[in-house]
């Protein structure tokens, strides 16, 4: 059951803290507003949901978590540091050494075989996995040695998955990672993103349009037209197999 809560009064491990942050996107003579003074704090080691439609802002808020992006107005505090001042070779080392990301469509290299694919990941990284460990996880260790071509939609998020998870980040970044894939295979997904959530203690943040997802995470964030309408905590989160949508 889904219920709007206050947080709890004992301190959490605020991994990030968003301050009043805009975002606003100059084109031609029109402004366009995408985030209009969002707040929001996330923790270390939550699965954290933020749920809106198109338009909403919600991947413009993700890309500025992940350094791809960065605010007109506000601040953004990684742990200790503020993000939101970063240059972009702060910015650079910030992705590589902490942040993971999954997008709705693959992004795999056509040419490189699953096994290689997750490799690329860990060559970039500080304190990297083991590639067939890894795959081994999202329940591919059988497929390591196929091609994209060869895997179906489903397989090819999972390498996506595996290839982000390598490399230890602290945070996964997840955008609409079902949007591509049918009802399913969907659920296959969202088992391995919690599976990373739960075993490994990532913070996993998930942007979707989907509603129903939201009923397996910790916390639910609703935006609407830039802002954040309100926050949902589940104080029993459902398991992926209870999911229908």
């Amino acid at each position: 059951m889904m219920t709007t809560s206050v947080e709890p009064s004992t301190k959490r491990d605020e991994i990030f803290s968003i301050d009043d942050v805009t975002k606003n996107y100059v084109m031609g003579e029109v402004t366009v507003s995408a985030l209009r003074g969002v707040s929001l704090d996330v923790y270390a080691g939550e699965f954290l949901v933020i749920l809106g439609p198109s338009g909403s802002g919600k991947s413009t808020l993700l890309n500025i978590i992940g350094g791809i992006d960065t605010p007109t107005n506000g601040r953004v505090m990684f742990r200790e540091q503020e993000l939101s001042a970063y240059k972009e070779s702060q910015l650079t080392v910030y992705r590589r050494n902490h942040i993971g990301f999954v997008f709705q469509f693959y992004n795999l290299m056509p040419n490189l075989t699953a096994e290689e694919n997750v490799e690329m990941a860990t060559e970039i990284s500080t304190n990297p996995l083991v590639p067939s460990d890894v795959l081994d996880l999202v329940q591919l260790g059988e497929r390591r040695d196929h091609f994209p071509a060869q895997l179906s939609g489903g397989e090819q998020q999972r390498v996506a998955i595996a290839r982000a998870v390598a490399k230890q980040p602290e945070i996964l970044l997840c955008d609409e990672p079902t949007g591509a894939l049918d009802f399913t295979t969907g659920k296959i997904v969202l088992k391995v993103l919690h599976e990373v959530n739960r075993k490994m203690g990532t913070t996993v943040i998930v942007i979707t349009h989907n509603a129903d997802i939201g009923g397996m995470a910790d916390r639910v964030v609703r935006m609407h037209d830039g802002g954040v309408r309100d926050i949902i905590v589940n104080e029993t989160p459902k398991g992926v197999d209870e999911l229908e949508w």
